[in-house]
């Protein structure tokens, strides 16, 4: 007999979500009004929230089982989700009915969502692009789900000391983090090292360590739409908590050391690999979490289906860049050695079900693992590899190819220390192989992978990414996102394309103002952050230019810091002229084990120093690096950008997403011909867009003929001066050797990403900036006409394309 299950659905009014609240803050979170702190109050309506989305999140579950969908299984080693709270009352249309509410027990919704800590589980536009993908896979109702880590730390949080960056622990889940279900009795055995024997024909994996993974869930709720789907992360957890008999000896470091070595497989995000532990660290997690992944798909299925026979029918798991690679000889070692699959349906099943984003053209950026390390750490799949490659590699040789071009196309890359090359295998058992911008695509068939394009041609596709406008204008930007809903309604949340109806505002002055207004209220709102955080003052009158990213030498923020001094110098020898009032502002990491990445750091702040105290300069120019770049802190600086500097050396920027939330924002772009720039020039038309510098081929004839940056250098006196400021200790007169070697790389170096060779056309380019700026009236026109050819942008249009064309899925009926 069945037992009858009832529930209180909660309400939704004002009055339900306070009482509500009320009760979680007391019965929940266990603290009396009187003395909750604001982590109290965020907890307390976290549960509450929380409990309104559960019902959706069971039903979506229960819809895609009963309908027996496609899946899609989205592996990343990123999620850079942000802060929860704002973003799930958005997507339930509770943002202004729970601020009420809080109103109503004498508490700020700002305050306590202020006090959300981010989840560091990605470090830059890889985690972020998962992220809005998991947002846009709940709001079209797609049956996804996305796979991580749930790291305990992120990579760093960033101070920066003396100029310097210094790097202190993340430890995001020092609180209670009452966002995420944990699921004890969901885990796999994950195992390392070990040996392979041969019984009666079969391969055992025996003698190996193991790890447990256990499984912490996270809604991602669709906007407006009823759906909820499931992130879910692994956490590391010890097979023995504690030897016993070691510490009842007195041993007690030793009795804890097996567990906290595999509790480290989940600990950081981004271990340091430029020591060997670093990187047999960041194989371990790389494995870890692909094959609790797979187990648990495999398990999905196996509960819903007898046989594997639907397997690539019903299952479609894609690769988010190389990390998650192993992926695939994981899945052949369950189909053959767990599932009893022959070698030929197991690979077949594989390039069925498997498909791979390759996010970089850089070779030095594609993921490879030794040889050695791979057959010490995971015997079996090293011995899958080499199967795989060794049918590979006879099918192109009976296919009348060379030995040149054997060796370019085999998965072992034998120069030196063998390596195994990850995205050769991705390539290889994926059927189909995607670039994120029109640009890349292409240039990832002739560069990279033009062996593997002449093979297979058919697998090659484009999927220009793309951003939730849920999180990057109707939540980082209040005020703009309230004047496009005045105007044209609240569609565009949902249907990006909808902003073209902005377009034909730009002949109503009352529009015009109302936009400069919001951007005032949003610089004003980065000027008090800077204030607060930083004990400085920026001008919000001031033009805002805007470069925020990862610190990398190829993004190029030095060619922004020599257009900063090349501009100081300008201001110092005629100070009486008409200059435009610029801030100038900078965030973003740089990998702790990156030497050039933290000396640009260094020389941004020691410029910043010398021209913030310079009272020759007052606040015709100010420099502004701003710490700890995250998501938070991209949903203030981004809505106050004028300016959006996106500047890589033609060729090299995948895609880029930042552009796009600036743009949407209201900014306008200054960059080079170069990843998705290109589309949204296109978009916008070249008349509301700064395009400056060599375009990809010419930077790549330049590499192929010759380039001499030494000549730039003596032919152009501003430059000349700005580097030779920097050889000699200008900004640093207590240590004159400093930026010898920023000097050296640039001038005697070969000045790798070309900087000197894009220079003049940058400063030139900025020069019409500012001719541009004087005319506010027309500035914010162009503003206007970016925001409103955002619309192919979306990451809803993305995710549409991908469910289109390479997962073959469909939305769930709910």
């Amino acid at each position: 007999m069945t037992m009858a299950f009832e529930y209180d659905s909660p309400g939704n009014d004002v009055g339900a979500l306070r009482r509500a609240i009320a009760n979680k803050l007391v019965f929940a979170v266990g603290k009396d009004p009187l003395d909750a702190q604001p982590k109290d109050w965020l907890n307390a309506t976290f549960l509450a929230v929380r409990d309104r989305l559960v019902e959706r999140w069971m039903r979506t579950s229960r819809a895609q089982a009963s309908q027996d969908a496609r899946r899609v299984y989205y592996l990343s080693m990123e999620f850079l989700i942000g802060r929860a709270l704002s973003n799930a009352l958005l997507s339930l249309d509770l943002y202004d009915t729970v601020k009420e509410a809080l109103d109503d027990l004498g508490v700020n919704l700002d305050d306590i969502t202020g006090s959300e800590p981010d989840a560091a589980l990605g470090n830059g536009g890889l985690g972020r692009l998962a992220a809005c993908f998991m947002d846009s896979l709940a709001t079209l109702a797609l049956p996804g789900m996305g796979y991580g880590i749930r790291y305990d730390y992120g990579m760093f949080k960033q101070c920066i000391i003396g100029g310097q960056q210094v790097e202190t622990p993340d430890y995001w889940l020092s609180a209670l983090n009452v966002w995420e279900f944990p699921r004890d009795e969901v885990h796999f055995r994950v195992c390392f090292g070990g040996r392979l024997e041969t019984v009666n024909g079969k391969t055992r994996w025996v003698d190996a360590q193991d790890v447990r993974a256990t499984a912490y869930d996270y809604i991602i709720p669709g906007h407006g739409n009823g759906a909820a789907n499931t992130l879910r992360l692994w956490s590391a957890r010890a097979s023995r908590e504690i030897n016993l008999s070691k510490f009842n000896q007195g041993d007690y470091f030793a009795a804890v050391e097996d567990k906290n070595h595999s509790e480290n497989v989940s600990r950081v995000l981004y271990p340091d690999d430029s020591t060997f532990s670093g990187k047999e660290l960041r194989l371990r997690q790389e494995y870890f979490f692909v094959s609790a992944s797979l187990q648990d798909i495999l398990n999905r299925f196996r509960r819903d289906h007898e046989t594997l026979g639907m397997l690539p029918e019903k299952i479609a798991i894609h690769l988010n860049d190389t990390h998650p690679v192993l992926a695939i000889p994981e899945l052949m070692r369950l189909l053959i050695d767990e599932h009893n699959l022959d070698w030929d349906t197991a690979w077949d099943y594989t390039q069925r079900i498997f498909s791979y984003t390759n996010h970089t053209l850089m070779s030095e950026a594609l993921e490879t693992w030794p040889v050695e390390m791979l057959g010490r750490l995971l015997p079996r799949h090293l011995q899958i590899v080499f199967e795989i490659n060794e049918c590979f590699l006879k099918e192109v040789a009976a296919g009348g190819h060379d030995a040149g071009f054997i060796r370019r196309v085999s998965l072992i890359d034998e120069h030196g220390e063998r390596k195994v090359r990850m995205a050769w295998l991705a390539v290889l058992a994926s059927h189909k192989v995607n670039g994120v911008s029109e640009l890349h695509s292409e240039l990832m068939k002739q560069s990279i992978f033009a062996d593997f394009y002449l093979l297979y041609p058919e697998r090659f596709t484009n999927v220009t990414n793309g951003i939730t406008p849920r999180r990057w204008l109707a939540q980082a930007n209040r005020p703009l996102a309230k004047l496009v809903d005045r105007t044209i309604g609240q569609s565009w949340r949902t249907r990006l394309d909808d902003l073209g109806e902005l377009a034909m505002q730009v002949d109503y002055p009352q529009f015009v103002a109302e936009f400069r207004a919001a951007k005032m209220a949003n610089k004003e709102r980065l000027s008090n952050y800077v204030a607060q955080t930083m004990g400085g003052y920026i001008d919000p009158n001031a033009l805002f230019d805007v470069q925020v990213k990862r610190i990398h030498e190829y993004k190029r923020q030095l060619l922004n810091v020599l257009h900063v001094i090349t501009r100081y110098n300008r201001i110092l020898k005629n100070p009486e002229a008409d200059w435009v009032p610029r801030v100038v502002i900078f965030a973003g990491k740089a990998a702790s084990a990156y030497k050039m990445a933290k000396t640009i750091i260094h020389l941004i702040n020691d410029v910043a120093l010398k021209i913030n105290t310079d009272p020759r300069v007052g606040n015709l120019l100010k420099v502004v690096f701003i710490p700890n770049y995250r998501v938070s802190l991209a949903e203030i600086i981004i809505p106050a950008a004028d300016l959006s500097e996106q500047i890589s050396t033609a060729g090299l920027e995948a895609s880029g997403t930042g552009n796009m939330k600036f743009a949407l924002n209201g900014a306008l772009t200054i960059g080079t011909w170069d990843g998705a720039n290109i589309e949204i020039a296109e978009a916008v038309g070249l008349d509301n867009i700064f395009i400056f510098g060599n375009r990809a081929d010419e930077v790549e004839r330049l590499h192929r003929e010759g380039y001499n940056p030494r000549a730039l250098y003596e032919a152009n006196p501003e430059l000349h001066e700005a580097l030779t400021q920097l050889a000699t200790g200008y900004f640093t007169p207590e240590d004159p050797e400093r930026y010898r070697l920023v000097y050296d790389a640039l001038v005697n170096w070969g000045d790798h990403y070309q900087l000197l060779a894009d220079y003049a056309d940058y400063v030139a380019t900025q020069d019409k900036v500012d001719a541009l700026w004087r005319q506010p009236e027309l500035w914010t026109q162009k503003a206007i006409r970016n925001m409103a050819a955002m619309g192919r942008f979306s990451s809803d249009r993305t995710i549409g394309e991908y469910a289109d064309r390479i997962w073959r899925t469909s939305p769930i009926k709910l």
